[in-house]
């Protein structure tokens, strides 16, 4: 430069270092004219560092800034040869501590990028690095001399960065373009790179400032209405940001960050419909080439491939049509539902013409049908921000991004259940609605989409949608009980257990998207077989079984939902039992093999308060003991017990309904037998007393065991079912009024009066028996007794049911319940002294076993009975005696807890009653079956006692009918007065 100049462009006033610009600037001009690039570079070499480099010489900075834009200005087209040199100083002053050095810094690079227009993009990263910096300015006027330069640059990329290629690229590449055929593609290298730009942006997403976070937001939003441009595919590098941004206090932020999500979500859909569009006119096509070369029937021209190409065709007419968008179009939302959003900035382009004909369409390329988006990293986002942020707008747009995931790529959403279910089910219990409704429904579509899961392994996943209706639970076949055990599946199945749990390649989940038939692999025995319902256990199975999509982590899902349970809201436990539920009826197996750890929890669980959490719950203990062995269930039934013996408040509380669903699920008998033989050797005689009585109490009046109860009052008719009353008599002797009523309910009246014998000759009416008593006077004018009040009109049939319920009457003291079985008694009393009295009162044989009557009719009869009580399948005999030794054993268990009193003071026992009434309460629960199952207990009666008293028994009964049952009244009325 010439001194004049120079001097000039160092002067601390801006109007002479503008002239000295000018002057500059046709210095430039001549020198070009005249081809003398060598000056011109060692005036643009002396302006960097004598000037714009001048650290400490603020006016030298400035004007060297000044005659950089007044340079590039004189060279302007070929300016491109020296900006290696231009642009460096310019970037350099951006970040001076002078506010008015970063301003003409601005306004240098303005310039600067007005003339070199694409070949700035070589640049880009540089002049974006200090545009963001520039962006949280403190100082006003730099931050509007930013934003003209950003304008610019906006507008360079939006025209130039796609298919601008800068003039200074090696010859080489160029060369190395030009020898490829015209056919092939040829790779350009471009000023602008994404590649190259995406790291930086990738650093710059965390930042905090809401300048620059608008800054950003507009630059991505920008980029990504660029056609060819493609942003969509990088968008897992800078997606953790943008959600970050929605939870930003700047509304500005939030709406423009929203406004970009939605964007990039539609597009992402429509990239979806356009692959789905071409693997399905590409399956048609291979469908029809298939029938027209196999078979005649079909001609190529017929209406059958006419249609199939035609809606190929309009599949792909559709795609199109979806993505010709206008790439200056506004950009607006649904509102706050969370609808699709009308962009017109989409990167995806229309097609350039329409097809003319079949082989053109064929090979036709459509907008969006090259790009790869990256679905598990996109997923692995969502799901970590649903878990770690507790904003409700960023759970909002996570859930409603998987949702759409689920319709978009299914097979993907499969890898990320386990994790999704333990953040989408407390979502359920949200207390804003948006996010509960929004969780809800990917919750629905979840398990809608694992319960369609297809069957067969030929079928693709790239489809979505599901089959056209899945059976109901109801119609899956029981699985037979051939399954092994729990620990048997394990222990079989574990070696293969990390062969299926490994996470596929990238490679193979994108397999099922290709419009190609999925091939099978070779299954294994730990494979996963995802079908429903599941197959019989006799059905063969072919070798390949199991499906090529990505499978289910079983166990990772049952570990993240049995974790539910311990939730605080009774919404998220329902919804994780459901998910069990649907597991298991899913998979079975799958279940099993994993239920060992789970079992304890879902044991727990029935202490829950919530009913609905309960009833689930005994759902699934259900359908697992359906599909288990025998030993799961016996398993079940014994840890039920002991949950009841350790938790009496639920057995006060829960009680029924556990033990009403469990008989609505499984096999009322199966239950009640199981339940019976556990009860027979338990040893807490109190907790025994206790569940006979709740399961009596049930078997009495529950619904659910009608078919139950009828089985029982048929014994006679119904041979098979006399073993399991034997089962239930000796489990029910713990409690004198249970066994009672079991066999009133049995209508076995004989034994219900010899037990009433007893009662009165050998056992202590303790309040309890008498509260139980009074309790089945009211059961007996209950529906479920209306048979055996109608066999009071008979009694000539039923004459033991007179004397059971006089004697009950006898038992029983002044109260509300006497009343009612005198005033029932009362009205059939002139039937009785009718048809029994007359029939009896010449009887001589004794009414216990072995005896013999005097009335011909009578004797016959009754050796009948007596024949079937000793040779049928029920041997009453011998129950009697279990009766009378398990009461015995009751006793002396309560005297142990009174004290250690002798067995000779238990006529003493009343008095005892009243000097310690709360020990009493203690001792009135009957109960034990401590000694069932063992070998015969020595009787504590010596045996002269006890041939006294058959002996009195058999006194007792040469009686008649009627003078028996006054003596009974009697004895009753004498026992309850001194009680009284």
């Amino acid at each position: 430069m010439d001194a004049n100049s120079q001097r000039l462009l160092g002067d601390k006033l801006y109007d002479r270092r503008k002239a000295g610009a000018l002057e500059l600037e046709a210095t430039i001009r001549n020198s070009l004219a005249e081809s003398n690039h060598d000056r011109i570079a060692k005036i643009v070499h002396q302006l960097c560092n004598d000037y714009a480099y001048a650290v400490h010489q603020p006016h030298a900075r400035n004007g060297g800034l000044i005659g950089l834009a007044a340079a590039a200005i004189a060279l302007g087209s070929e300016v491109a040869r020296y900006l290696k040199e231009i642009v460096p100083p310019v970037l350099a002053c951006f970040s001076d501590q002078d506010a008015r050095v970063r301003y003409y810094a601005c306004e240098s690079m303005y310039n600067i990028a007005k003339v070199a227009k694409g070949e700035i993009l070589v640049y880009f990263n540089d002049v974006f690095d200090a545009l963001c910096k520039l962006a949280a300015d403190t100082e006003l006027s730099v931050k509007n001399g930013a934003e003209l330069l950003d304008r610019l640059v906006k507008d360079i990329v939006s025209e130039s960065a796609a298919t601008y290629a800068s003039i200074l690229a090696p010859e080489t590449a160029v060369a190395e373009s030009a020898e490829n055929s015209p056919d092939r593609s040829i790779e350009i290298p471009t000023a602008f790179s994404l590649p190259r730009f995406i790291p930086l942006l990738q650093e710059r997403i965390h930042v905090l400032n809401p300048f620059t976070r608008t800054f950003l937001v507009s630059w991505i939003t920008l980029l990504d209405s660029i056609p060819d441009l493609e942003l969509v595919a990088y968008l897992p590098s800078f997606l953790g940001g943008l959600l970050k941004y929605l939870s930003d206090p700047n509304q500005d932020v939030h709406t423009t960050t929203k406004v970009a999500l939605d964007r990039f979500l539609t597009e992402i859909k429509k990239i979806a419909v356009v692959k789905k569009g071409i693997a399905e006119s590409k399956r048609s096509r291979e469908v029809g080439r298939k029938a027209s070369d196999g078979s005649s029937a079909v001609a190529p021209d017929s209406p059958q491939s006419d249609r199939a190409e035609s809606a190929a065709r309009q599949r792909q007419e559709e795609a199109r049509e979806l993505l010709q968008t206008p790439t200056d179009s506004a950009v607006t939302t649904n509102g706050d539902d969370g609808g699709d959003v009308v962009d017109g900035g989409s990167s995806l382009t229309a097609a350039g013409e329409d097809e003319k004909d079949g082989d053109s369409f064929e090979d036709e390329w459509i907008p969006g049908q090259d790009v790869q988006v990256d679905y598990q990293r996109i997923l692995d986002i969502l799901v970590t921000f649903l878990s770690e942020s507790s904003e409700e707008e960023v759970q909002v747009t996570t859930l409603k991004w998987i949702e759409s995931f689920l319709d978009i790529c299914p097979e993907d959403i499969l890898l990320f259940t386990p994790r999704l279910l333990a953040q989408v089910l407390p979502a359920l219990s949200h207390d804003v609605d948006m996010v509960k409704q929004a969780a809800n429904r990917v919750n629905q579509a979840l398990m809608a989409h694992i319960m369609s899961l297809p069957e067969d392994p030929a079928k693709t996943i790239s489809a979505p949608e599901p089959p056209p209706s899945a059976p109901p639970p109801a119609q899956q076949p029981a699985v037979t009980p051939m399954i092994p055990g729990i620990r048997a599946l394990k222990e079989s199945n574990g070696p293969d257990r990390q062969s299926t749990t490994s996470l596929p390649t990238k490679s193979q989940l994108r397999k099922p998207t290709s419009p190609e038939p999925v091939l099978a692999v070779p299954s294994s025995p730990r494979t996963p077989e995802v079908r429903t319902p599941e197959p019989p256990a006799n059905e063969p199975k072919s070798d390949d079984s199991t499906t090529a999509h990505t499978d289910l982590d079983y166990e990772a899902a049952v570990n993240a939902l049995t974790l539910q349970f311990l939730h605080e809201h009774e919404a998220t436990r329902v919804a994780a039992l459901a998910w069990l539920i649907m597991l298991h009826r899913k998979s079975p197996r799958r279940i099993l093999a994993i239920q060992d750890a789970t079992f304890p929890a879902l044991l727990k669980t029935l202490s829950d308060p919530a009913e609905a959490v309960v009833t689930r719950d005994l759902l699934l203990l259900s359908q697992i003991s359906k599909s288990s062995d025998d030993s799961y269930f016996t398993s079940f039934m014994i840890n039920l017990l002991k949950l009841f013996g350790t938790d009496r408040r639920l057995l006060e509380t829960r009680g029924n309904l556990i033990i009403r669903q469990l008989c609505l699920s499984l096999s009322a008998e199966k239950i009640y037998r199981t339940m019976a033989d556990c009860l027979e050797q338990e040893e807490d005689i109190e907790f025994a007393s206790i569940m006979v009585q709740n399961l009596n109490n049930n078997l009495i009046t529950a619904p659910e065991l009608a078919d139950l109860r009828k089985r029982l009052r048929n014994l006679d008719q119904a041979p098979h079912s006399q073993p399991f009353f034997t089962v239930l008599f000796r489990a029910w002797c713990v409690n004198a009024v249970a066994t009672f009523s079991l066999c009133l309910l049995a209508q076995a009246y004989e034994q219900a009066y010899y037990l009433l014998q007893i009662f009165g000759a050998e056992l202590e009416m303790t309040v309890n028996m008498l509260i139980q008593i009074d309790k089945l006077v009211q059961l007996l004018e209950s529906p479920v007794f209306t048979y055996l009040r109608m066999q009071l009109l008979e009694p000539e049939r039923f004459p033991y049911l007179y004397k059971c319920l006089y004697g009950v009457l006898m038992l029983l003291p002044q109260s509300s319940a006497f009343a009612a079985l005198k005033n029932r008694l009362g009205s059939v009393s002139a039937i009785g002294y009718l048809h029994i009295a007359p029939s009896l009162r010449g009887a001589a044989g004794p009414s216990g076993p072995g005896g013999t009557t005097a009335s011909s009719v009578s004797t016959f009869e009754r050796q009948n009975r007596l024949k079937s009580r000793e040779e049928g399948a029920i041997r009453w005999n011998e129950l009697l005696e279990k009766f009378k030794a398990t009461q015995d054993r009751v006793r002396r268990n309560q005297q142990r807890q009174l004290g250690g009193i002798a067995h000779d003071d238990i006529d003493d026992s009343p008095r005892q009653e009243k000097k310690s009434p709360g020990l009493t309460m203690r001792t009135e629960r009957p109960g034990s079956a401590q000694s069932f199952g063992r070998p015969p207990v020595t009787p504590v009666v010596p045996q002269q006692q006890q041939q006294g008293k058959e002996l009195e028994k058999g006194h007792v009964r040469q009686r008649s009918g009627l003078s028996q049952l006054g003596r009974l009244t009697g004895v009753g009325a004498g026992r309850k007065g001194k009680k009284t």
